[in-house]
């Protein structure tokens, strides 16, 4: 089959590769639409250790069920499927808990570490252990299923997080995940949205895709034109989904006092804050990592309108055009959001 494989910082190759065989309890997909997620673009550099080429990455996928493992029964050959991008054991405390994205042995599909790997989506067909899988319902396509992958990060950014139908929420950051937690508010039942972007751009598009308010947070003091836009300078709930320590820093100081402040951004892996801001204000701040059984809720939604994908999908190309694609990313090329490869 072909894949297009990774096999150096900044560097993919087309290769022929042999088709995966299927354990007893896997499923062989062949692939129909796979995104590049921002990971994938922060991995391809070399810098962050979770691409270790060489690997096929690609956790964000959809495709039809080739083949299955002779323990299988949840699905069969010829079914439109999606998967999860977390392999989860179902057996450590955190499964049993139904905290999957926290399993004690998880991997991530189309990641290697030092210490894990597995063979991701970017190819022509892809191995998957089978309660990872969701059957596609038939409103939905298979591009969008690629999205329920950030779709569910998301939606579980806001499951987590506690929202009244009064709240004020700010997002900071409009890329993808970004808007996609925006959506998930709004589902939710959040009473005022408002997203900060530095991109003029992105703004234009968060408006387009439900946001009440835009702020260009490099334009000014945010928490003045929050009070000029709202009447208040701040939010009683703030999702930072960027990861640096700037828009993190700025999205302590505009969580109202004993607000809620979930982080989602990744970039950063260490950074600095105001403890005394925090304490003496009595901040809640969370993390939100990847997914927790958000799959079948998106699914759902995305079938029944409520929650868009389609928008976020800037381009559909084929497999020989990953290398491409994937710099287009890096060096921000502008108007780009989701890339979806198609084997």
């Amino acid at each position: 089959m072909k894949a297009l494989v990774h096999t150096a910082p900044l560097t993919f190759e087309l290769r022929d590769v042999p088709v995966p065989q299927p354990q007893d309890s896997e499923v062989l997909i062949r692939v129909q639409a796979v995104g590049i997620c921002g990971s994938d673009v922060h991995g391809y550099t070399g810098n962050t250790w979770r691409r270790i080429p060489p690997i096929i990455m690609g956790h964000e996928a959809s495709g039809v069920v080739e083949r299955v493992g002779r323990s299988v029964t949840s699905v069969a050959p010829g079914e439109r499927v999606t998967f999860d991008s977390t392999v989860y054991c179902n057996e450590c405390p955190a499964c049993r808990l139904g905290h999957v994205n926290l399993c004690q042995t998880r991997k991530i599909i189309g990641v290697s570490t030092p210490t894990s790997r597995a063979e991701g989506a970017m190819a022509e067909y892809v191995v998957v252990p089978s309660w990872i899988i969701h059957k596609l319902p038939a409103a939905v396509s298979f591009e969008e299923a690629a999205m329920i992958e950030p779709a569910g990060v998301g939606m579980h950014a806001a499951r987590i997080t506690p929202i009244d139908v009064h709240d004020v929420v700010i997002v900071v950051g409009a890329g993808q995940i970004g808007l996609l937690t925006m959506q998930g508010a709004k589902i939710k039942g959040a009473g005022t949205l408002v997203v900060m972007d530095v991109k003029e751009d992105r703004l234009a598009f968060a408006k387009k895709m439900g946001a009440d308010v835009v702020i260009n947070s490099a334009a000014g003091e945010p928490a003045e034109a929050l009070q000029k836009a709202i009447g208040r300078p701040d939010a009683d709930v703030v999702f930072e989904a960027v990861g640096l320590e700037a828009t993190v820093a700025m999205s302590i100081r505009l969580t109202k006092l004993g607000g809620n402040l979930t982080l989602i951004g990744n970039v950063t892996p260490k950074i600095q804050v105001n403890l005394q801001e925090i304490i003496s204000r009595e901040l809640t701040i969370r993390g939100s990592a990847a997914i927790a059984g958000e799959y079948p809720a998106c699914l759902n939604l995305i079938a029944q309108g409520r929650l868009q994908v389609k928008p976020l999908i800037s381009r559909i190309v084929p497999l020989t055009e990953g290398q491409a694609s994937f710099d287009a990313l890096h060096h921000g090329e502008p108007g780009l959001m989701k890339i979806l490869l198609r084997p």
